[in-house]
């Protein structure tokens, strides 16, 4: 039976959403805070789909490693200290949850969301409309240190165990594997099944797909309140009116706490703030994604631009750039690929996203007990993009009350209620 399905949020999770909500036959409305041309956290990000990455934020070290990075103005890791009882609440669930066992009991979960999604993506890429420059090259995990790559050829290891293909390079075989651009390195880690895109190119298929389709759009909405009636949402409130519907799905990525709270669901996150700089005429031009380990920036070829993308900035709902970071991410492409210089980023704009991060590093997707007929699928973190048409596709399943594959306790987004 088709439904009236109404979408709080227009970025990468929602956009996917309508898309499949549409493919099942439902009537979708998307309500975006911003306007047609609103730049949402997926715009200007690294475009990688990311297999390689199983193991959550919350990991062991992490907490001692942000801790260290304080002090540094260009570190890729920064909390800014503040009175907030949702950022103290946020850290305190990160700690409990950045155990090795959470990350074992991750893995498997985050493995199959994660194929499950690209596998989804290519079925995407082949279709007519969907063309979104996808390149299955792999990633490259670059090491400039020793004791980075023996880390990372752990890591390796652990995702071979979980099916997950990675193999240890040394620099000669890294620099074969893509000898277009020269790169300072100890070694590397190559994940064969990891993936880029032109992300615009896809935000912009999707668009279309959804107008094409009968889908509806309300721009410039900021749904401000629900109207509950006996466990159910009535309507969706704003300024321009209240929208009502049949399922509501919470897809309001760093902004979803908030609507989140009108009914008293525990829905703890933190926006985490990314930069990326584009380069058009990059003095090289690799083919094959890659993080630069120890920086923690990303770099993937887009079209004939290169893009470096960085940081993990806690700051509130701030998209304001802070120059030293940005001035981070350019020393990192410097020490790792030496035939780049300062000049070459000399005039070029900084862009900046709020990620949506919750404090176990895994997405809230699912039903939750405070109301009948509200989906949340937001909390992606830095896999919004890797994970989006999974996630649409999960939210479709419930739509339609069917059961679907990854019905696991780890994605409930009730998961925090009681504490």
């Amino acid at each position: 039976m088709s439904k009236q399905v109404i979408i709080i949020g227009g970025g990468i999770i929602g956009l996917t959403t309508a898309c499949y909500c549409l493919r099942a036959g439902h009537q979708v409305t998307l309500v975006e805070r911003g306007s047609p041309d609103h730049d949402c956290c997926a715009r200007g990000n690294a475009g990688m789909i990311v297999p390689s990455h199983f193991v959550p934020l919350a990991a062991p070290g992490m907490v001692a490693y942000g801790l260290r990075m304080m002090a540094n103005p260009r570190s890729p890791f920064h909390i800014k200290p503040r009175l907030d009882w949702r950022l103290a609440d946020w850290g305190m669930n990160f700690v409990r949850a950045a155990t090795a066992g959470h990350v074992e009991a991750a893995g498997p979960l985050m493995r199959d969301l994660s194929l499950a999604s690209r596998a989804l993506l290519i079925d995407l890429n082949r279709e007519k409309g969907f063309s979104f420059g996808l390149r299955q090259n792999g990633l490259l995990m670059l090491c400039r240190t020793e004791s980075a790559l023996l880390e990372e050829s752990e890591t390796a290891e652990r995702a071979n165990a979980l099916g997950i293909p990675a193999e240890a390079l040394s620099i000669d075989e890294t620099a074969a594997l893509d000898p277009a651009v020269n790169m300072d390195i100890a070694g590397s880690v190559y994940f064969p099944q990891d993936c880029h895109l032109d992300p615009a190119r896809l935000l912009a298929a999707m668009t279309d797909f959804i107008r094409e389709h009968g889908g509806n759009f309300l721009w410039n909405r900021d749904v401000t309140a629900w109207r509950l009636r006996n466990g159910r949402i009535n309507g969706a409130v704003s300024k321009a009116g209240e929208i009502e519907g049949d399922e509501y799905i919470l897809a309001g990525g760093a902004y979803s706490p908030q609507l989140a709270t009108q009914l008293d669901l525990h829905l703890p996150m933190q926006a985490g703030k990314g930069y990326s700089l584009t380069l058009p005429k990059p003095p090289q031009l690799p083919k094959i994604c890659s993080i630069l380990t120890e920086a923690r920036v990303a770099v993937t070829p887009i079209g004939k631009d290169l893009r470096f993308g960085g940081t993990m900035e806690i700051a509130g709902l701030d998209k304001a750039v802070n120059p030293a970071r940005v001035d981070g991410i350019i020393d990192s492409a410097r020490r790792y690929f030496p035939a780049f210089q300062d000049t070459d980023f000399s005039g070029l704009k900084t862009w900046s996203g709020l990620r949506p991060c919750s404090p176990d590093g895994l997405p809230y997707i699912g039903r939750t007990h405070q109301a009948k007929n509200l989906i949340i699928a937001t909390g992606h973190a830095m896999l919004g993009l890797s994970l989006a048409p999974i996630t649409g596709k999960i939210v479709s399943d419930l739509v339609e009350n069917k059961e679907h594959r990854f019905p696991s306790p780890l994605l409930s987004p009730d998961r925090y209620q009681g504490f």
